[in-house]
């Protein structure tokens, strides 16, 4: 059964709990406004989009009636099946990527399971398949919001400059969560050699064990790309749930 995703808030998203657990000072939260957070990620080109769409008049967008959308469900099939490629371990979930989460080697020695390389590449591509599920799933609710009314077309070409002019940054702040796991698996396993008695022998088979440091970074390691997930969503969301909320076009 898949893990469920946890929910976000606006000035506090589960991925930003999640990361405030792992080896990296956060900055202070910025106390500038909204919008002035906002005009900092947009170039000037992008602003004058986004103040051509907010400025426009209702009434030259399509108005042709939408058939019972099924972006709800179509919805509800991504978050899942990206979901479960992210729970699975040691096979890829149908449908998603051919990277799964590592396994542990089970005649692996220290050396072996104490290598990062293995969930570099696999946090890696699971961003990827996040990348190009959503954003297939976020053309076709724009599309359909297009089809439906006036006001929704104008809200899917919102959408639509927020999305060109967040991306570079977005994509800048997601590429650092593989840096700060990666300092966490540093982390955990120099805390647990630092807990070894002297003259004792590790027992790597232990690490995967409930309570063992390699296991509570696979769980972790789950958390944060559930919350990056449900954060990749938010905006799809919003859009399906505008849909969805709004009346038949010509009621």
């Amino acid at each position: 059964m898949a893990q469920g995703l946890p929910r976000t808030r606006f000035n506090t998203s589960a991925l930003q709990r999640a990361l405030a657990g792992l080896v990296v000072e956060e900055p202070g939260e910025s106390r500038q406004p909204f919008a002035e957070r906002l005009g900092q990620w947009l170039d000037f080109k992008d602003a004058l989009a986004l103040f051509s769409v907010l400025d426009a008049r209702p009434g030259e967008a399509a108005t042709a009636a939408a058939a019972a959308s099924p972006l709800g469900a179509e919805l509800a099939r991504v978050r899942s099946t990206l979901a479960q490629a992210i729970g699975a371990d040691g096979a890829s979930a149908p449908g998603v990527g051919r990277i799964a989460a590592p396994l542990p080697p089970l005649d692996g020695g220290p050396e072996a399971l104490a290598d990062f390389a293995p969930y570099q590449r696999y946090c890696l591509a699971r961003q990827r398949d996040m990348q190009a599920a959503i954003a297939t799933l976020r053309g076709d609710a724009r599309a359909a919001l297009a089809r439906h009314s006036a006001a929704l077309a104008r809200l899917a070409a919102l959408d639509a400059v927020l999305e060109q002019g967040l991306a570079v940054r977005e994509r800048a702040l997601l590429a650092t969560i593989p840096a700060l796991l990666a300092q966490r698996f540093e982390q955990l396993l120099a805390a647990h050699r630092a807990a070894q008695p002297a003259g004792t022998a590790d027992d790597p088979a232990g690490w995967s064990r409930p309570g063992g440091w390699l296991a509570t970074f696979r769980a972790d390691l789950r958390t944060v790309l559930l919350a990056e997930l449900a954060l990749r969503l938010q905006p799809v969301s919003g859009l399906v749930e505008a849909l969805e909320g709004a009346p038949a076009a010509g009621a």
